[in-house]
């Protein structure tokens, strides 16, 4: 399932609950051994590759109750669980939990992060 996006900017995007969005890195064209693959073959893949581009807040969890003062306000706030990806890192996600969405002729992904198999970080690129 695809989604077609127009006329807004990637930093506008909100990424709710667990989600993360990726910026799927590039198909191979051809194996090891030289033989250039047909078009379509990395849809058929069960796992893909990715830039993790944004994430979203992780996990909510239930706010502990305070007890009541007369004074106090009754401010309701929502606590997360973070995620564990950031920003840079490379993700190896199950295509079949994945969203494909395209915005300005380009391809996102949205995977959930149970559907996350693997990270790579690399602290030396983002200096």
């Amino acid at each position: 399932m695809s989604y077609f996006l127009d006329n807004q900017d990637v930093d506008k995007f909100i990424v709710i609950g667990d989600r993360v969005l990726l910026k799927p890195k590039s198909p191979q064209q051809k194996t090891r051994s030289g033989l250039f693959l047909p078009p379509g073959f990395e849809d058929k893949q069960k796992v893909g590759c990715g830039y993790v581009i944004k994430s979203g807040p992780g996990y909510p969890i239930p706010s502990l109750p305070e007890i009541q003062e007369p004074w106090k306000k009754n401010e309701e706030k929502q606590n997360y669980f973070p995620l564990q990806v950031k920003p840079g890192d490379l993700a190896v996600f199950l295509q079949e939990s994945s969203y494909l969405i395209e915005f300005n002729k380009e391809k996102y992904v949205i995977v959930p992060h149970s559907g996350i198999l693997m990270l790579i970080r690399d602290e030396d690129l983002l200096e």
